[in-house]
């Protein structure tokens, strides 16, 4: 048998022959792949710039964040305390979510901002400052969103069930709702700790603690994000949506209200100003949650990591919420009456004492309400009939007309 000569035999990797080409396809394969690249040390450089560009800009988010959730916070519980026309009994719906995100502006906002522009090493996720933050950031951030979504009920029903919304919502019933929220809040932040479901952990992406989102934990992730963010926004969403209908509706029906006894009226500017302020707390509640979800959802379902830039956004929109819910609860009618009347009553406190005494609207008042006593003292004595023009004439008189009468009744 012929052989080939040395120079002429083939390896079966380099077989020129359809035998020698489909036996070993993977071994071409392998020879014709080009080895990787090395990193050069300029992109290097530029993707560790990158990263703390977003680091700095993420710290200084979370720091305005903090400052405004604070402020706003603040001002709302502020003047729910102090007036009473803002008293009712289902105000703790309102005070329990401007307390939770006031409690959120102080812990947990503050210490994302602090990680975020300190760019510290990681603390360790057992220890008792990262569970306790994660903690406290699942327990407020679940309340809040719950209290806000009671609130808005109660508004629905005070809107679309005036009749009997006295006695749906009583105050017994109120501190029952705001128990049942506590409690399921709590519940939901304490499962991590107590090993069942979830697990609280340090993000370098997020720079917090929060809980894990792994594959391992999808079943305590995928309840939270129903249960605790997505059912009460999409019941926000809803109940604002039927109440910008009732309120459009009825600006295309008419200005004028009756009841049993008159009719009043009510400019259509009001239900549509009312109308802008729901449509803009929905918004502001879909545009801060529903990136975070996305992002929660891709990292639990998928065991991938998103880049640190998206998470760093969408946890920074999940927290602000906390700074926005305040400032738009304030644009409504009744708090912006509020804080006028408020803040009329402490300028006018500093500049009494600067103000001459004849000056004061004060004794303006009490001016008038003597005149108008003495000349309704000075018309009970006399014969004309009180549908008389002339007595009307008599009312508007100042006090020193007035008091000739009086003495010429005495002599």
């Amino acid at each position: 048998m012929a052989t080939l000569p040395v120079e002429q035999q083939f390896t079966p990797a380099e077989d020129p022959s359809p035998a020698g080409r489909t036996a070993f396809p993977s071994s071409r394969r392998r020879q014709g792949k080009r080895p990787p690249q090395p990193v050069a040390a300029g992109d290097g450089a530029a993707v560790v710039r990158m990263a703390d560009a977003v680091r700095w800009l993420y710290g200084a988010l979370m720091a305005a964040s903090s400052a405004a959730a604070v402020s706003g916070n603040l001002l709302l519980l502020l003047l729910l305390l102090l007036r009473r026309e803002l008293r009712s009994d289902t105000r703790g719906f309102t005070l329990s979510f401007g307390a939770s995100d006031l409690a959120l502006g102080l812990s947990a906002i503050p210490l994302a901002a602090h990680n975020g522009l300190a760019g510290r090493a990681a603390p360790d996720s057992e220890g008792a400052l990262c569970q306790g933050s994660a903690f406290l950031l699942l327990l407020l951030q679940t309340a809040s969103l719950h209290s806000l979504a009671w609130a808005t009920l109660d508004k629905f029903t005070e809107i679309c069930f005036a009749l009997s919304y006295r006695s749906l919502w009583t105050a017994a019933r109120s501190r029952a709702a705001l128990a049942l929220v506590w409690a399921l809040s709590l519940l939901g932040a304490g499962l991590p700790l107590l090993g069942v479901g979830g697990r609280f952990g340090y993000s370098e992406s997020r720079f917090l603690c929060c809980p894990s989102f792994t594959p391992e934990h999808r079943l305590f992730v995928a309840l939270w994000l129903a249960a605790g963010v997505a059912a009460p926004i999409a019941a926000m969403c809803s109940l604002y949506g039927y109440i910008v209908y009732v309120a459009r509706k009825q600006a295309r029906r008419g200005t004028f209200r009756c009841n049993e006894q008159h009719c009043f009226y009510v400019p259509a500017n009001n239900y549509l100003r009312s109308s802008v302020v729901m449509v803009t707390n929905s918004v502001c509640l879909l545009l801060c949650w529903l990136p975070h979800i996305s992002v929660c959802l891709y990292e639990t379902f998928s065991g991938l990591r998103s880049p640190s830039a998206v998470s760093a956004l969408s946890c920074w929109l999940s927290v602000s919420s906390a700074a926005f819910n305040p400032w738009i609860s304030c644009l409504t009618q009744t708090y912006r009456d509020a804080a006028r009347r408020s803040l009329g009553g402490i300028v006018g406190r500093c500049t009494c004492t600067e103000a001459p005494v004849e000056l004061r609207p004060q004794s303006a008042a009490l001016q008038m309400d003597t005149a108008n006593r003495i000349s309704t003292a000075t018309t009970t004595t006399t014969t004309r009939p009180s549908s008389s023009p002339k007595l009307n004439t008599q009312l508007t008189q100042p006090a020193e007309g007035a008091a000739a009468p009086s003495s010429s009744s005495s002599s």
